[in-house]
């Protein structure tokens, strides 16, 4: 049995005497103790390594303590056991050096055997779940299919993915085939780690709103529901899509345990939209944790007000921020648990 449960419970919609808080991203760059691995090990040597990718997974949780871990990953891992090539550039991040551009190119991208490419992963899941000892639960997590897509096309990150969007535009089919088939890999690298040992999943649609609503529903919700309906009757499903206010509504009526909701839509109106009957989660801005602490306890404790104490999961609107003290985010993990009893 998990100790503090409170996570898990405030996902299935019951009634807590505080909300659960964590932190996206917070396994990593604001810590010092991570940047002193980052010194030694590059990047996927990180989280390759099992016993590397669990000690940075379990840091937070003895230093600014939060009420879940999230197993230290990265989304790009999907793509490179899907035969696409992906190397983190220092200065530039994601690096593909043969983008996909064609049908010929999709062609090429294969469908795993999870256990053959990713299994470090889950080596990675048992070793964090013997270091937490059953204190928190633990998240895994994967990209969104679109989100995948978007670097696998573009070939690096960007501002407005005008390569990949193009792409999906002047060759819908083959875009069509290379997210059915990120879809498929997803969804049986989830289901692996649901049963090596995560207590939930979390699906990061980081450039769902680089697209209208329109296109959101031809080429980004369509593969998470499916993710969602293959992993709800495992575990709980959490659901973020950066940007994506506009289809809240749409992904309310999903099978998901709650929606991640970012700090351009505000509490009343992400409520509003979603019809006040799943957990929401969120959604202060990454950049507010700089904020002198007691305004920021202050803005914290209005932001639980606002969207109120149940069904509900703070967090960030999105990833902690590399320069963030770590006395402010200790601060912001401390505001939610005083606010117990207010």
């Amino acid at each position: 049995m998990i100790k503090n449960d409170l996570f898990l419970r405030a996902l299935r919609g019951e009634e807590v005497s505080r909300p659960p808080v964590w932190m996206m991203r917070q396994a990593g760059r604001y810590l010092p103790e991570f940047m002193a691995l980052k010194e030694k090990y590059d990047f996927f040597t990180r989280c390759r390594t099992p016993e590397l990718a669990a000690e940075i997974t379990v840091q937070p949780i003895r230093i600014v303590k939060p009420d879940a871990a999230i197993l230290f990953s990265d989304i790009l891992v999907i793509p490179q056991a899907m035969n696409i090539d992906v190397e983190m550039k220092p200065g530039v991040g994601p690096w593909v050096p043969k983008p996909i551009r064609s049908a010929a190119d999709v062609e090429q991208v294969i469908v795993p055997d999870i256990d053959e490419t990713l299994g470090y992963v889950m080596d990675a899941i048992r070793l964090t779940k013997e270091m937490l000892n059953n204190e928190v639960p633990l998240i895994g997590f994967a990209g969104s299919p679109w989100t995948i897509l978007c670097y696998a096309v573009e070939g690096k990150g960007s501002k407005s993915f005008d390569t990949a969007k193009s792409f999906c535009f002047s060759q819908p089919e083959a875009a069509h085939v290379l997210l059915q088939k990120i879809t498929d890999t997803t969804i049986a690298y989830l289901k692996e780690k649901v049963k090596t040992g995560v207590d939930a999943v979390q699906i990061f649609d980081s450039w769902g709103g680089m697209l209208s609503p329109e296109d959101y529903h031809t080429f980004s919700w369509p593969y998470i529901n499916q993710i969602v309906e293959a992993l709800e009757p495992m575990t709980e499903v959490i659901v973020f899509g950066k940007g994506c206010w506009f289809a809240l509504d749409t992904m309310a009526k999903s099978k998901a345990s709650a929606l991640g909701v970012d700090w351009t839509c505000s509490p009343e109106i992400a409520r509003n939209l979603t019809g006040g009957n799943i957990t929401l989660q969120g959604n202060f801005d990454p950049s507010r944790l700089f904020t002198p602490i007691p305004e920021l306890k202050k803005m914290v404790h209005t932001m639980i007000d606002r969207f109120g104490k149940d069904k509900y999961v703070v967090n960030l609107g999105h990833g902690i921020l590399p320069t963030v003290p770590v006395d402010h985010a200790k601060a912001f993990i401390e505001a939610v648990k005083e606010y117990e009893g207010k």
